[in-house]
Parts: structure tokens; sequence; C-alpha cells
């Protein structure tokens, strides 16, 4: 049995490798920052501050592509956190695999991760993984997804509700399922292409690592490689979602 480990309790199950690269890609995100706004100064930047600068200026150069500028200074910040933290998630699988061999019961905090059952179901031995990219896990992807569709439309009320309410039945009331549809399809398309990408990724890391040491070159080549989907993947989630809060707030320059 080849799994991650998960918390078993009576009616939901808790996956313990996803609660702990959420975490820690949280603290990762959390120092990072911290340290590029500390000791700042106009005469002599650190190396971090000219970095986090460069990456505050393409993040603001990104929302001004999907809306009018009068209204990117209230967005750069959600842009920079949602970039900055889907990146550094993405990349938590790629550095090393952690995993224990189990051939008894294990609990944790009363919680049952291999059973009886699961022991008797695959030769009395379960391999657990206790560490993957948080985007690797659909329920992480959709949290994202499903957090993005609720603020999208409570902005939509708060900030264009006349309007917003009237596109759904543009250009013909007739086209209102077709417009319904397409509002709730928005943010599965955004949790599944980002869970598939890096899902992808790892089960190929996974694929390779099987190799020994052959698969060594290999797997360089194959992690450098998933630094860049992790990169264009973080983009495309954010941008995306900007462009979807611009649909919602603007009407003057974007009908739809």
């Amino acid at each position: 049995m080849h799994e991650f480990a998960k918390l078993k309790f009576e009616h939901f199950e808790i996956d313990i490798s996803a609660l702990l690269a959420i975490i820690i890609t949280c603290l990762i995100v959390f120092i990072v920052a911290r340290l590029a706004v500390r000791n700042l100064s106009l005469d002599n930047p650190s190396k971090l501050q000219n970095f986090m600068e460069w990456v505050i200026e393409f993040v603001h150069n990104l929302v001004a592509g999907t809306m009018p500028l009068k209204k990117v200074a209230a967005f750069v910040s959600l842009a920079f956190t949602l970039i900055f933290f889907i990146f550094v998630a993405n990349l938590l699988g790629l550095p090393f695999v952690i995993g224990t061999e189990h051939t008894q019961e294990l609990e944790v905090m009363g919680a049952v991760i291999v059973s009886e059952a699961d022991l008797a179901a695959h030769d009395g031995s379960v391999h657990l993984n206790w560490w993957k990219s948080p985007t690797a896990d659909l329920s992480v992807t959709f949290g994202l997804a499903t957090m993005m569709f609720l603020l999208i439309h409570f902005l939509g009320v708060k900030m264009n509700r006349k309007h917003y309410f009237e596109h759904y039945f543009k250009p013909f009331p007739i086209f209102f399922p077709l417009n319904l549809l397409e509002t709730i399809v928005k943010p599965l398309t955004l949790g599944v292409r980002l869970f598939a990408n890096i899902f992808a990724g790892e089960v190929l890391i996974s694929t390779i690592l099987m190799l020994s040491w052959f698969g060594i070159p290999l797997l360089a080549v194959w992690q450098g490689f998933s630094i860049f989907v992790g990169a264009i993947q973080a983009f495309l989630f954010t941008i995306l979602s900007m462009v979807y809060i611009s649909q919602a707030i603007v009407h003057e320059e974007t009908e739809h």
C-alpha cells in the first residue's frame, strides 16, 4: 500500500502530509516577507529588498493588465500573496520524499492512520508518504479556488451590484443558464488546472526515484523543469483570479 498519511476519524480524514506542507508554506512566505521589509533603506537597499521590489513591480504590472489603473492598488497585495504562496507550495514536494513502512497498526492522537483492515488488504505492509506539495492535493487547490470564487462574487456585489447582476442576463435573458454555468465552472478550472499539473509532476518524480541511481540525471532535469512549471501555474492562477475580479467589479471597460 502506497499512500499519503491521513488521520482517519469517524466521519472525515485529515491529510497529514498536506497539512504539514501548508504550515511550512505559510511560515516560508511570512519569514521571507518579514525579512524583506526589515531594515528598509532608500540609499543602500539589500539584495532581498531589491528582489522584493522587483517582484512587487512585476505583480503590479500583472494586475494592471487586467483592470483599470485606478483599481490596481487595492489588489496588488492579494495578487502578491497568491502568487508567492502558490509558487512556494508548488515547489515543496520537489527537494525530497519522506516515507515510512508499517507492519502494525498506527494511531496518532486517537485517530487511526494504519488499521488492521489496511494491513490485511495489502499483504501486511503499508508504505506512507508524509510529505508533498500542498497543491498536489485536490482539496487544497479547490480550497484556494473556492476562496477566490467567494471573494470575486462578494466584490462584485459590493463594488458593482447593479451591473454585476445584470451581466447574468446579457446579451439576452435566455443566456442566464449559460452565464450561471460559466460562473460555476470558473473555480473548477482554477482548482483542477493547478492540481493536475503539480500532482502529475510529483507522480513522475516518484516514478523516477524507482529507477535508483539510473534516474538521478533525469530527476535533476525534471526538477528543474518542475520549478518552471510551478512558476507558470502560480502565475496562471493569479492572473486568472485578477481577470475574474475585474470582470466582476468593472463594467465600463469590461462588459460581459
